[in-house]
């Protein structure tokens, strides 16, 4: 039995490496004639282009579709084994489709790992290069473009921006406030300017026009003028937070993001919140679709390798669909997060089981006119 469990894991990861090795090709082919003349117009150097970005963007794109490769590797791999008449020999000799089942669980089990570890920790390295060159050679920089920006630094500090231009060279805002509340004491302290700017060169804001309001047991104490540098518990990127930042974060990091976003009351909470569980269920996808792989394909048909390769693109056009509507739910406070990211792989895990029992395979193989 060992020997036809590495022939299955051989033929399963064969088929996994040759899926990715093809498809990719023609994915950086197709991305190089899109982009050729951003890369001749910004005039990005060929070693950036080859090792900052195409180094970069090969294994970003593989861990995001691991799961759908690992699906058509097992319809193709399966059917081809199923028309040779492998999986006849196979049951001849006493071994059942369950235990078969055990060899792509197994090689599943393993892809979902290195595509976990992937997802939450080399792949955000890996995007930051990535994003780097592209919003220096193919995208304009992102700019803030939100207004009445307000958001809690922590338990007592509270800002608040008309409007904010994360320039990189000069962030800046106008129509400027932070205000000190204690628990206890209610406001503390305020300040107000007419406009802001972080001096990168100090790490500090300078404040113009501004006005300083402070309030204890004495007390009113005031103090304006025109010009004054303050170290205050806040960074540009506070102000502006461009979504795609969040795939440069580990897990750890986006976790602790979060709770940084959840105590200044971001809008896009929801947002973040369903990127880290979908990180996580994510991964399990592999091995949901490889049981349907094998449901699917392990029975000869009239059909051959092209109606399994039908029905697989069928289905994964189904689990996509699907995923991008437990996105939506998860925005749209819907569903809670959690759930949203979750509930397709359930979906699709209760259909695997099914089809892979006794009553699922007869029912299949009326579909598949057997």
């Amino acid at each position: 039995m060992k020997k036809i469990d590495w022939y299955i894991v051989k033929k399963f990861l064969g088929a996994f490496v040759y899926s990715i090795a093809l498809i990719i090709l023609i994915v950086v082919v197709f991305d190089i004639s899109e982009k050729i003349d951003n890369f001749i117009e910004k005039k990005a150097p060929l070693n950036e282009i080859i090792f900052e970005y195409y180094c970069n963007f090969i294994p970003y794109f593989v861990n995001l579709f691991s799961a759908l490769f690992a699906f058509i590797a097992v319809i193709y791999f399966t059917s081809k084994m199923a028309n040779n008449s492998e999986f006849v020999a196979i049951y001849a000799s006493g071994i059942s489709p369950q235990r078969l089942l055990i060899s792509y669980v197994g090689t599943a089990l393993l892809i979902g790992i290195v595509n976990l570890y992937l997802m939450n920790f080399l792949i955000p390295n890996v995007n930051v290069a990535r994003m780097d060159f592209d919003r220096k050679y193919i995208h304009n920089a992102y700019y803030n473009r939100n207004s009445n920006i307000h958001f809690q630094a922590n338990d007592t500090t509270y800002f608040y921006a008309l409007s904010f231009d994360n320039n990189a060279f000069r962030p800046s805002g106008v129509k400027f406030s932070v205000e000190y509340i204690h628990p206890e004491k209610g406001l503390t302290k305020k300040i107000s300017a007419e406009a802001i700017y972080y001096d990168t060169a100090t790490d500090n804001w300078r404040l113009y026009d501004y006005f300083i309001r402070e309030l204890d047991t004495l007390g009113e104490h005031i103090q304006a003028g025109h010009e004054i540098q303050m170290d205050l518990p806040a960074v540009p990127l506070d102000f502006a937070i461009d979504y795609s930042d969040v795939s440069t974060m580990d897990y750890h990091e986006l976790k602790q993001f979060i709770e940084r976003e959840r105590l200044r009351g971001s809008n896009l909470l929801r947002s973040y919140e369903y990127e880290k569980h979908m990180r996580m269920s994510h991964p399990f996808s592999t091995l949901i679709l490889a049981l349907i792989g094998f449901s699917v394909a392990s029975k000869k048909t009239r059909g051959g390798l092209g109606l399994h390769l039908a029905i697989g693109i069928a289905i994964a056009f189904l689990f996509i669909v699907c995923l991008q509507f437990s996105r939506v739910f998860a925005i749209s406070n819907v569903l809670p997060t959690w759930v949203a990211a979750w509930l397709p792989i359930i979906v699709f895990g209760f259909l695997a089981v099914g089809l892979n029992l006794n009553y699922g395979k007869a029912l299949l193989a009326k579909w598949l006119g057997d």
